[in-house]
């Protein structure tokens, strides 16, 4: 599909409970902060037909660490689809210091489209990927 892909954003702050013992944010709260942008990003644009037939799990994640947040910082969590296949559809997220711009984490992770009802790969249609773009 052509066209421009819709970035959804949130802002966090970061809490104690997201800081590791190095009093910064834990390797892996950025997992999650990346696997729910991207639920809600799901949630947010697909029709409630949609939300019922499918689901997506994730196949793979690659992501680069390049400043440290700390508490009380707030984070503007970013995230876009990229390139896909019949069954799988990159996402991409990057993890911005509000008040610098800074990119603190850059993250792409692939996913998989599943049925729900045989919980097999099932192809990504045009309507799909519509739910992604602007």
């Amino acid at each position: 599909m052509s066209g421009t892909p819709e970035i959804f954003e949130k802002t966090i702050t970061v809490k104690a409970s997201d800081l590791d013992e190095l009093k910064h944010v834990n390797n892996v709260q950025y997992v999650q902060w990346i696997q729910d942008i991207a639920k809600e990003h799901w949630e947010k644009r697909a029709s409630e037909e949609i939300l019922n037939t499918c689901f997506w799990v994730v196949i793979r994640h690659e992501i680069d660490y390049k400043q440290q947040a700390f508490l009380d910082d707030e984070l503007i969590i970013q995230t876009f689809v990229g390139e896909h296949t019949h069954v799988t559809s990159q996402r991409l997220v990057n993890i911005l210091d509000k008040e610098t711009k800074k990119v603190l984490v850059k993250a792409k992770s692939t996913w998989c489209l599943m049925d729900y009802n045989t919980k097999k790969p099932v192809k990504i249609s045009q309507e799909m990927l519509r739910v992604f773009y602007m």
